[in-house]
């Protein structure tokens, strides 16, 4: 039976006597906000199903895979990768703690890659089953949205079935883009990076998100030669500009070659590899070119405008309200789908939501506050709550920095010249910590516990009367002292 839904704290009884659906939910794509809503929204007892396209670890029009991008070709793979990329600095690091190396060592990309392959095709599995086990119907194909309350799934065989449903969520995600440049088809994407069959020893990369300085690092780690081409002049705009900077050292300090203000106007194919061209006549021959430009959201073969829901004219992106829900009360987004904070994480939340909303009458907004970023290049970065340049311009009254640049200390054993560097950003007037961030070994770890802080308000006189684990580089978040600067509200902000 199809179920009501409490809206503003009402029961919406616009309709006493319930039309009958086949699916009081259905689901298009299983990736993690869609099979979190699914299971929820099952375990409240409505009856669900839902679809996603054959599995494969690169993704297409039509292959996909229960799981979706973040377990198969996205966060969990990659950060495989960054365990094998970390573990040959790893190994280089150990002969000063004693360790006697041969002086070759060998890296077996390909072995690596089955590991990872095997690795997604378990989570796969288990993914499935999760559904299963929740009593969630699975369907094995291409999803349309064809009505309000109806939905076509095409199959393998191209035989096309539809159904009847109260509500529909969509939770297709995003896939790659690819600018349009000469040459482009030569260039691949970060689903393609992910199951090369032979590792490339030389690479650009283009573009300065975080996509692309974690490939940058991992490829870089196993020791390719490495070209990072990027617009700004420091990678990853939107995140605090001091960190930006610590990355960008880190970045060259472990032998990537940088191109700030850089773009490329050029692919060609040649004996040797692909011969590309920069805005600034530079001309670079490499095995691979990775674009890293940004995703798009995944709607174009939905046919949600033939049915009235409204997509960002700019982005395509599903447009939605504080709850999720479209222009058409019975369909609803999460997710990468709808362009708002593109992390699995918050897919997650918007999932959840999304559930308590519709199906346990208890309406429920995601809370898109202090949520935590981790950047898995090498060290890693990670930083919760506001950067200084936002806190600036929020322009709340004054603001306090607080910075705190060491030496790890296994690094003093083992040479290796990186710092470690860690900021708090405090409201001056009532003491309360806005931003947190680090770079360095451990930083998301680290960051994950400092974002509970920062969502249970905490001042920093209470950071600061947390007695501190010695010796641990976490410890420093506790004994900042000392303020590193004081930024007057009328400060202008600053971009690079």
């Amino acid at each position: 039976m199809a179920r009501k839904m409490l809206i503003d704290g009402e029961l919406d009884k616009s309709n006493e006597e319930e039309t009958h659906y086949d699916f009081d939910l259905f689901v298009i794509g299983a990736g993690s906000g869609g099979v979190r809503a699914s299971r929820i929204s099952a375990q409240y007892g409505a009856k669900v199903g839902i679809c996603e396209l054959p599995f494969h670890p690169i993704s297409s029009e039509v292959i996909g895979g229960v799981g979706g991008t973040c377990v198969i070709r996205g966060c969990v793979p990659k950060k495989i990768l960054v365990y094998g990329a970390t573990l040959g600095n790893e190994l280089e690091d150990a002969r000063n703690y004693g360790w006697e190396l041969n002086e070759r060592t060998d890296f077996n990309w390909k072995k690596l890659l089955h590991k990872k392959t095997d690795e997604i095709g378990r989570l796969n599995g288990i993914y499935k089953r999760l559904l299963a086990n929740a009593g969630v119907k699975l369907f094995q194909g291409e999803g349309r949205v064809i009505g309000p309350n109806e939905v076509e799934v095409i199959q393998v065989d191209g035989t096309k079935i539809s159904y009847s449903t109260k509500h529909i969520l969509i939770a297709t995600g995003s896939r790659a883009h690819r600018p349009n440049i000469p040459g482009q088809e030569l260039a691949i994407t970060s689903d393609e990076a992910l199951s090369l069959e032979e590792f490339p020893k030389r690479i650009v990369i283009l573009g300065g998100g975080y996509i692309a300085v974690e490939f940058a690092s991992i490829w870089r780690g196993m020791g390719a030669t490495v070209h990072l081409c990027f617009r700004r002049e420091l990678p990853l705009r939107g995140f605090d500009d001091e960190m930006r900077a610590v990355v960008a050292r880190n970045l060259e300090g472990r032998g990537i070659t940088m191109y700030p203000r850089t773009t490329l106007t050029e692919l060609v194919k040649t004996e040797d590899g692909i011969k590309v061209r920069t805005d600034h006549g530079e001309e670079i021959t490499v095995d691979v070119v990775l674009f890293a430009t940004g995703r798009a959201p995944n709607t174009k073969r939905l046919n949600l405008e033939s049915v009235g829901v409204e997509l960002d004219s700019k982005t395509e992106a599903v447009k939605v309200d504080d709850y999720s829900r479209t222009n058409i009360p019975s369909i609803w987004a999460v997710g990468d789908v709808t362009n708002r904070m593109n992390l699995t994480p918050v897919a997650l939340m918007e999932g959840t939501c999304f559930a308590k909303t519709v199906f346990n009458g208890q309406p429920t907004a995601p809370d898109y506050d202090n949520i935590p970023y981790a950047v898995f290049c090498i060290p890693p970065l990670s930083l919760v709550g506001l950067s200084e340049e936002e806190a600036i311009e929020r322009g709340n009254g004054d603001i306090l920095v607080f910075t705190s640049t060491f030496n790890p200390m296994k690094n003093s054993i083992s040479g290796r010249q990186e710092k470690t560097v860690m900021k708090l950003i405090v409201d001056a007037e009532t003491d309360k910590v806005l931003g947190a961030s680090m770079c360095g070994p451990d930083a998301p770890e680290i960051m994950q516990g400092i974002a509970i802080a920062l969502k249970c308000g905490a001042t920093k006189a209470q950071f600061d009367s947390t007695v501190g684990i010695h010796p641990s580089a976490a410890e420093e978040f506790v004994t900042m002292r000392s303020v590193t600067r004081r930024i007057a509200a009328s400060k202008p902000k600053t971009s690079l």
